[in-house]
């Protein structure tokens, strides 16, 4: 039986409890499909604060770098509000990219046939909408340096951010970016701000170079980002996979998540290179939601981001496509049957709760593994 050891960081807010729903499955799966995950947990965000003063402690960080995958659910919440920057929750979720070196974001916006109408935009609009983004993650605005706030005399202050990117860190991401659209349609949008900034120009050469270079079977055209977010609005299905960096893609990616009816819905990768000599990445799968403290402790959230991100962490670092296809179409299935967690709540649809949707697509999977 293989040995395939995930490290489990729920975070805080509603992140133990869809956690504990992705953890009933992956007991299941042991029991009954022989599929030999090991699971360890650790702390992140401000339930880390609170036991540590830190977002991240250094025994979980060396945890998740020894792992072969962190399942990670999500941090944050008012109660942490002042606390120090460096020790706020979502730095933890920074030192683990930047740590494993996580430098490539995949976030697939997946439109189920049964959620099209949840939409705030037309049925036809979105019907079997189905984009990936990828998004460079270590590198840009979020950690370039001089990053600031100084004193200007007089009452004056001025904030600093720097927008950073070097040639290799385009290459790797756009290497991403056309490898995914080899797997789907075979097209490729990369997106920026060549028209403003100096990172933009260097970006779209860097791009076209690599392109033309390595992967000329591929259909790429280029995209300024305010442009593309105002066309994810208007037609998103002309779209299949969408590069850009790190700023951009933080926020591309939420507008296409609405798309979809829900950001409860969708889940995410980040990916490290390859090892050179095992071929393996680092990774972390998380849900593109946030921590929903409003709702923390109520039993309503809903797990399905948590579990397709499961579902992706079984694709992409176990190369379980087949149990990854299953859960995905149990996802779908249950959706189809008409029950719902309160976020996607439709009319003549049934609400029920976290665990109960989590033992609705656990009770799918068995059927279709069967």
């Amino acid at each position: 039986m293989a040995n395939r050891k995930i490290f489990l960081l729920p975070g805080d807010g509603i992140g133990p409890a869809i956690m504990a729903e992705v953890e009933k499955l992956i007991n299941w799966m042991n029991e009954n499909l022989s599929t030999g995950f090991e699971t360890d947990s650790g702390l992140v965000g401000g339930s880390a604060y609170d036991a540590h003063g830190v977002a991240i402690s250094d025994e979980d960080m060396e945890k998740a770098v020894a792992s072969d995958a962190v399942l990670f659910g999500a941090v944050g919440g008012p109660k942490w509000d002042d606390v120090a920057y460096e020790a706020r929750p979502e730095a933890g979720l920074l030192r683990l990219r930047k740590d494993m070196e996580l430098f490539a974001n995949l976030r697939p916006a997946i439109c189920y046939p049964a959620l099209a109408n949840s939409s705030s935009l037309r049925k036809e609009v979105v019907d079997g909408l189905d984009i990936l983004i990828v998004r460079e993650l270590t590198g840009g605005v979020y950690f370039g340096e001089p990053k600031e706030i100084i004193d200007l005399g007089n009452g004056q202050q001025r904030a600093i951010d720097t927008q950073v990117y070097d040639t290799y860190e385009i290459e790797r991401i756009s290497g991403v970016a056309f490898e995914m659209a080899r797997t789907r349609s075979n097209r490729v949008t990369s997106m920026e701000k060549r028209n403003v900034m100096k990172p933009g120009v260097l970006w779209n050469q860097v791009v076209t170079k690599y392109h033309k270079e390595n992967y000329p079977d591929v259909e790429l055209d280029h995209m300024l980002a305010d442009a593309g977010g105002m066309q994810l609005v208007r037609w998103p299905k002309q779209f299949d996979v969408i590069v850009t960096d790190n700023l951009f893609g933080d926020m591309l990616s939420d507008v296409a998540a609405m798309l979809t009816g829900s950001l409860g819905m969708l889940p995410s990768a980040s990916l490290g290179a390859p090892d050179p000599i095992t071929k393996k990445r680092k990774a972390l799968y998380e849900p593109v939601h946030g921590s929903a403290p409003d709702i923390a402790g109520q039993g309503i959230a809903n797990p399905i981001a948590m579990i397709a991100s499961f579902a992706m962490c079984m694709r992409y670092s176990f190369e379980m496509t087949e149990e990854a296809d299953n859960l995905e179409k149990a996802i779908a299935n249950v959706l189809d049957t008409g029950k719902r967690t309160g976020d996607i709540m439709s009319e003549g649809c049934t609400q029920i709760t976290t665990e109960e949707m989590g033992a609705a697509i656990i009770a799918e999977m068995a059927a279709l593994s069967a």
